[in-house]
């Protein structure tokens, strides 16, 4: 097993580079270069300093990621025959992500290694434009940007702009967070004769065709409406990144291949699994159900801004800027005594708006919804114009005539009109509802669920017994079925006794 020693090559000058390090680069036993793509290669031709360059992982590798994994096991399997120095742009102590990976396995594999000081490029940067990292300074490698999840108060440099690729993918991670018109510098060949430090707008940085491993964007501290910006407690982005990545080039097959009218049933069958995890109490899962839906509503943005047409952040305005327009009664001078005048004023409100104008008023009531829940939205517009009994007694009485009516449809035996008189029974059961504020569709989902729960309790007695279902009497199964309930009512009694004592 031989030694490791990592020495850096500085940012491009020659005369920048360690005495130190060119001693021990001469006096190697073998020298491996992470890139001689750098200025300070020809300089190690000309005195006659013999390396080897890993160059061809970048070409063989799909991923900078890869990139670095390879060149860290390539370097490792070296040592294991000798001593070994590795030399890396710069300085080994910043921004260098081989070298951290080698630190680490290093240490796991017991391999003796020595980091040798040397210049970065942030030293001859500090002094170009006048940054004093004292203040506090944030760097990042472009490949790992994604690190960069919040907007910070203090200067960012983001390190190898290799390419227009690597430029673009940058420039939509920032402009999400700074804005398109975020003035930043792009540093080009810092330390070099060809150097160049120019100011640019973040929405231009994909325009520079010069940009290289050597190219670096600095971005001045936050304003302060980007840092009350940064302290949000609420953050979608890293769910959007999930998102780029699982519809992007190396994404999920399954999530790629998905459009919006795909993905129309998964949405509602979140919703369901929301409304189950509310009628269970089970705040974890009330959680996770939610989160779900969101993921739907983040994947339709995603499919909306890959077409062009709109964005998790367009999503976002347009909902902010409907509620504050439909609640001038929170967000102007203007007020409403009641819950009543402020529904009404919504319902103006809405009418008001391009997308909600219609012939009708029913029109506004979506012809998709579940019947229950259409049947509720219908007779509640059907009701605010005043189209509907004045007094709950009257709804009653419809419910009795409709039931007799049904019975008669029923006793005659013919299906079409049976089918008829039933959906008129549950259209008036509805509107019964509503008047005591029950909205049926969520009603109904809780009686489904609460029906599961108890029958898997009398399930699990017929089966604890030995027994088949046939050699059970009604009554006995009604005794299960009266025990389930009985549970659940103990059950409730202890949740409410130990809410009281908090």
């Amino acid at each position: 097993m031989g030694r490791l020693q990592i020495v850096g090559l500085g940012p491009g000058d020659p005369g920048l580079i360690t005495m130190a390090s060119i001693v021990i680069m001469k006096r190697a036993a073998r020298l491996l270069l992470r890139t001689a793509v750098h200025p300070t290669a020809a300089y190690l031709n000309e005195k006659g300093i013999f390396y080897e360059s890993l160059d061809r992982f970048y070409e063989n590798c799909a991923s900078f990621e890869d990139v670095y994994t390879h060149i860290v096991d390539y370097v490792l399997a070296a040592v294991k025959e000798g001593d070994v120095v590795y030399a890396v742009p710069g300085s080994p102590a910043v921004a260098e992500r081989t070298v951290t990976l080698l630190e680490e396995r290093c240490r796991r594999e017991n391999i003796d290694v020595e980091i040798l000081p040397g210049m970065s490029f942030l030293e001859s940067l500090y002094s170009k434009i006048g940054l004093d990292p004292v203040n506090g300074l944030l760097v990042a490698d472009s490949f790992d940007i994604t690190a960069l999840q919040t907007v910070p108060n203090v200067p960012v440099v983001i390190t190898q702009i290799y390419d227009e690729h690597t430029a673009s993918d940058v420039k939509l991670f920032l402009t999400k967070r700074y804005g398109d018109e975020y003035e930043a510098l792009l540093v080009h060949h810092i330390s070099l004769p060809d150097e160049k430090i120019e100011k640019i707008k973040l929405y231009e940085l994909d325009r520079h065709r010069e940009t290289d491993h050597l190219t670096s964007l600095v971005l001045p501290s936050a304003p302060p409406a980007a840092e009350e910006e940064a302290k949000m407690p609420f953050d979608i982005t890293p769910l959007t990144e999930v998102m780029d990545r699982l519809r992007g080039e190396h994404g999920c097959p399954w999530d790629k291949s998905q459009t919006h009218k795909t993905l129309r049933r998964f949405l509602v069958e979140e919703v369901y699994e929301a409304l189950d995890a509310i009628d269970n109490n089970d705040n974890e899962g009330i959680c996770e159900e939610f989160g779900d839906i969101l993921y739907q509503v983040v994947i339709h943005a995603k499919i909306g801004e890959e077409e062009g047409l709109f964005n998790a952040q367009d999503i976002v305005d347009h909902v902010t800027k409907k509620m504050i327009k439909r609640h001038p009664h929170v967000f102007s001078e203007k007020s409403l005594e009641n819950t009543g005048a402020s529904v009404i004023n919504w319902d103006r409100l809405k009418q008001d708006e391009g997308r909600q104008q219609h012939k009708y008023l029913l029109d506004g009531v979506t012809k998709g919804l579940p019947s229950l829940l259409e049947s509720y939205k219908l007779q509640d517009k059907a009701g605010k114009v005043g189209f509907g009994w004045s007094s709950v007694e009257g709804v009653w009485d419809k419910l009795s005539e409709e039931l007799a009516e049904f019975k008669a449809a029923v006793q005659g035996g013919e299906a079409n009109h049976m089918e008829e008189e039933a959906g008129d029974v549950l259209f008036v059961l509805v509107n019964l509802l509503r008047y005591y504020g029950i909205e049926p569709e969520c009603a109904l989902h809780r009686a489904n669920t609460k029906f599961r729960r108890r029958f898997a309790h009398v399930e699990d007695r017929v089966t604890a017994s030995g027994r088949t279902w046939s050699e059970f009497t009604p009554d006995e199964l009604d005794n299960f079925w009266s025990e389930a309930k009985a549970a659940e009512r103990q059950l409730t009694g202890k949740r409410l006794a130990d809410n009281n004592k908090m």
